[in-house]
C-alpha cells in the first residue's frame, strides 16, 4: 500500500468495461462511474471488506467512495451482514407491512425530532420528488426554489440550471425536461441569502418550497456559512413556503440528528437515504405531522411503491444506526475527518499548490482552487485537470477517491489511523506529480 503500481491497460477491468459499452449506455449504470476525462477505464470492484475494496484485477485500495455515503461502518460490517442474512432467510419482499419498517421509522423519528412521521421509499430521487409533490399540495403553489450546485436526484424539477439572470426562469439542464416544468423552478445561490430574498420577492406567493442540501455535497463539500440555514428558515416563514432539507447525504452521517442537529435549524420536510439503508437501495421523506398526514392513504396526496420498506434494506439500516449509537460512532468519525484534513493541509502547504480543503465531519473535498470554495461558482473554478492527475496517482498508490472533483470523499468507522496515514503518504507522493 502506498507504493506505485501502474494500472494495466489490458487488465480485467478494461476488458469488462469494453464489453459493458456494448450493453449499457456509456458502459455504466450511473454517469460518474465512467471515469470520463480520467484517461483510464473504471475499476470493476469484486469485493469490499472494512475500509478496503478489491478490483477484478486483484488490486486492493483504501476506499473513500463508500458507495457514495451509505457505508458509514465500512464494507461488510458483521452486524449489517448478519441482519440482512436473517431478513433474507425470512423472505426478500412481501408488498405488505413488516415490523422492521416500524422499528426503523421509530428510530428515525427519535434521532431526528423534526421528523414526526416518515414514509419509506426506494431511492433518494423518489424521496425528493415525493417531498416536492407534498409541498405543492400543502401550499397550493407550484413553484420551487433550489440552489446552483445542489443535487436532489434526477427528477425533472431538479435538473434545472439558472437562466441568464438571477431572477430569470430556470431552463432545462437535460434533454427530455419540459421547459414549462423547468419554468416552475427558481435558482438561488448557495450561501447567498440576498439571492434567495430576491427570488421570493420576484415570485411572491408562487414558491411552494425551498429545497437545499444543508451541507452541499454534490459540488464537492461546501459548508453553510454562519446564519445561512437560519436565514433560509426565516425567509421561508415570511414567504409562507416550506423548507425542505435534503439530508440524503448528511442524514445520520454528520451527526445523529443530521445537519439539523449540527446547525440547530429545523426543516418542515426532510429527505433521507444512504445510511438508513446500510448500502441497500432506500430513501425516505418525513416531517411535520400535519404535512405527512396529507399522504395517501391518510390524505389525498398519492405516492406508492412496491418495494418501499423492503425488509432487507430496513434490517440493514436499523442494524447500522444501532451500531453507530452503540459505538459513539459520530465522535470517532469527527476525529478521523480532522486527522485527514489536517494532514492534507500540511502537505498542500508544503507543496505550494492552490487549494481548498472543505470538511464537515466525515465528508471532505480537496479542491485544486485559488481561494475558498463557498458556492457553485467558486467550486467550478477548480482545476479539474490537476484533480484528474491526482486521482490517477492516488489510484496507482492504492487509494480509491471519488473520480470527480465535485464529489465528496467519505470516511467510515472502518478507516483506522493506519489507513489515514497511508492515505496521507500516498497524497504526499502523488502531489509531487500534480
Amino acid at each position: 500500500m502506498g507504493s506505485l503500481r501502474p494500472i494495466d491497460p489490458t487488465g480485467r477491468s478494461e476488458e469488462l468495461y469494453r464489453e459493458s459499452l456494448q450493453y449499457m449506455p456509456g458502459g455504466v449504470n450511473s454517469p460518474v462511474r465512467a471515469f470520463r476525462g480520467l484517461g483510464i477505464a473504471p475499476r470493476f470492484i469484486a469485493e469490499g471488506h472494512g475500509s478496503r475494496i478489491r478490483d477484478e484485477d486483484g488490486r486492493e485500495y483504501i476506499d473513500y467512495i463508500g458507495a457514495y455515503g451509505p457505508l458509514i461502518l465500512g464494507h461488510g460490517h458483521p452486524a449489517v451482514v448478519a441482519a440482512v442474512e436473517r431478513a433474507l432467510a425470512r423472505g426478500t419482499s412481501f408488498g405488505a407491512p413488516t415490523a422492521l419498517e416500524l422499528e426503523l421509522a421509530k428510530k428515525i423519528c427519535a434521532l431526528m425530532p423534526s421528523v414526526e412521521k416518515v414514509r419509506m421509499v426506494s431511492s433518494g430521487t423518489e424521496a425528493t420528488m415525493s417531498a416536492i409533490r407534498l409541498a405543492r399540495a400543502a401550499t397550493g403553489r407550484d413553484g420551487i426554489l433550489k440552489f446552483e450546485g445542489c443535487y436532489h436526484g434526477h427528477g425533472d424539477s431538479f435538473l434545472i440550471r439558472a437562466g441568464s439572470g438571477a431572477l430569470t426562469f430556470g431552463v432545462p439542464d437535460s434533454p427530455g425536461v419540459p421547459e414549462a416544468l423547468a419554468s416552475l423552478t427558481a435558482i438561488g445561490r448557495y450561501n447567498d441569502l440576498e439571492s434567495v430574498g430576491r427570488v421570493f420577492e420576484a415570485r411572491k406567493g408562487h414558491i411552494a418550497a425551498l429545497i437545499v442540501e444543508p451541507v452541499a455535497g454534490n459540488m464537492g463539500v461546501v459548508r453553510p456559512v454562519d446564519g445561512f440555514l437560519q436565514g433560509l428558515r426565516d425567509l421561508c416563514d415570511r414567504a409562507g413556503a416550506l423548507l425542505i432539507f435534503d439530508e440524503v447525504m448528511t442524514g445520520f452521517r454528520v451527526a445523529p440528528g443530521g445537519a439539523q442537529e449540527l446547525y440547530g435549524v429545523r426543516a418542515d420536510l426532510t429527505t433521507l437515504g444512504k445510511v438508513i439503508g446500510g448500502g441497500l437501495p432506500v430513501g425516505a421523506y418525513g416531517g411535520r405531522r400535519d404535512l405527512m398526514e396529507l399522504i395517501a392513504p391518510a390524505g389525498p396526496v398519492y405516492q406508492a411503491g412496491t418495494l418501499s420498506g423492503n425488509p432487507l434494506a430496513m434490517s440493514a439500516g436499523l442494524a447500522q444506526l444501532e451500531a453507530m449509537e452503540e459505538s459513539n460512532g459520530w465522535e470517532r468519525l469527527e476525529r478521523s475527518g480532522r486527522h485527514l484534513e489536517e494532514g492534507l493541509l500540511e502537505i498542500l502547504s508544503e507543496r505550494g499548490l492552490p487549494f481548498a480543503v472543505n470538511r464537515v465531519g466525515s465528508m471532505l473535498t480537496l479542491f485544486f482552487s485559488e481561494g475558498p470554495v463557498s458556492d457553485f461558482e467558486t467550486a467550478t473554478r477548480s482545476d479539474t485537470q490537476r484533480h484528474a492527475v491526482f486521482f490517477r496517482e492516488m489510484l496507482e498508490r492504492g487509494v480509491h477517491l471519488p473520480p470527480s472533483q465535485y464529489e465528496a470523499l467519505f470516511i467510515s468507522l472502518a478507516h483506522e489511523t493506519e489507513d489515514l496515514d497511508r492515505t496521507l503518504d500516498a497524497a504526499r507522493e502523488s502531489l509531487r506529480r500534480v
